[in-house]
């Protein structure tokens, strides 16, 4: 179990970072991040959530930038420029990060764009990962199915990191975006015992403000939508195409949406659009055994004998070396 500032108090301080990116700078990115630690642990917060993708960035200029151009020099340069910006946590990427963390002790869900190096240290994860409050990597889950257009530029992950954590008197678990309409990933985490449930989106409240309360009464969990926004101001000038990416964004593809529900569907925090910052929710165990009461959808309210779910937790590789 992860230390926490309230050892004393069964009661979780989270907070939600809806933050526009550092785009496609992973090193004012990171800054970024750490600057939220700060302002979450001046809040009093034991978890700090972040969306989907924000270090370094969710890759906008697809929909309005004709990404699907087969063997295109401009897309070309820029998934070079993603993935050299994307984060490889084997090079430590996320160290100063968890250094942070440690420093405030404080647990993270922190959305990248993962490299891992193996899978050949080139193609791109949707990645969340969950780092605890003595700033250890605990899971890192590479979104099973990419949504759509991000089908170009990410690759399809694993069910590794369909795992739960506990923070204080609860047990915390996480999706991206679209994943949290899939039944059965959700199911495998209910099964761990998850009444905590975290969202990650790159942010608009046509994701959040109808399926957050859905999830919530799903699970009888408390469930936290945390959103990006994202501006064409946003774009730097030093990377490629910049005019360009610009253009195919618009005014505001992402414009928050960042929520919290209850375990009966209410909202803790109704959501908010168009700004961006650090804000804290507080939540007591005790609303989630009330809730269960009358629905435990893995517990008195399942009935394994007659549906049961299989899981393949195994992290996907190409090759299985037997060394003598």
């Amino acid at each position: 179990m992860s230390e926490l500032k309230h050892p004393t108090s069964s009661h979780l301080r989270v907070a939600v970072a809806q933050l526009a990116p550092a785009f496609l700078d992973r090193a004012e990115g990171t800054r970024r991040v750490i600057t939220a630690i700060a302002e979450a642990t001046a809040q009093k917060a034991d978890l700090i959530c972040f969306p989907e993708t924000y270090l370094p960035g969710y890759p906008f200029w697809l929909s309005g930038g004709d990404g699907a151009q087969f063997d295109d020099d401009r897309n070309k340069r820029l998934f070079a420029h993603y993935s050299d910006q994307a984060v490889t946590i084997e090079d430590g990427h996320l160290t100063s990060i968890c250094e942070a963390l440690r420093a405030a002790k404080m647990a993270a869900w922190l959305g990248i764009v993962e490299r891992p190096r193996d899978r050949s240290g080139h193609s791109l994860y949707c990645s969340y990962v969950y780092i605890d409050a003595q700033g250890e990597i605990q899971s890192v889950h590479r979104k099973l199915q990419p949504t759509y257009e991000e089908r170009l530029v990410w690759s399809p992950g694993d069910g590794h990191g369909l795992v739960t954590h506990r923070i204080g008197a609860f047990t915390t678990g996480g999706l991206n975006c679209w994943e949290n309409w899939m039944p059965l990933p959700r199911a495998a985490l209910y099964a761990q015992g998850e009444d905590l449930h975290v969202a990650g989106w790159p942010g608009n409240l046509k994701n959040t403000e109808n399926l957050t309360p859905v999830l919530a009464r799903e699970g009888r969990s408390y469930v936290v939508s945390v959103c990006g926004v994202m501006r064409a101001s946003d774009v730097r000038d030093d990377m490629p195409d910049a005019a360009f990416v610009r253009d195919a964004l618009g005014d505001m593809p992402a414009n928050g949406g960042s929520c919290v529900c209850a375990p009966d569907g209410s909202f803790l925090m109704a959501p908010w659009v168009g700004e961006t910052g650090v804000r804290t929710v507080e939540i007591d165990p005790a609303r989630v055994r009330e809730e269960r009461q009358n629905f435990d959808p893995s517990g008195h309210y399942s009935r394994p004998d007659v549906t049961k779910l299989s899981v393949n937790r195994t992290r996907q590789t190409i090759a299985d070396f037997n060394d003598v």
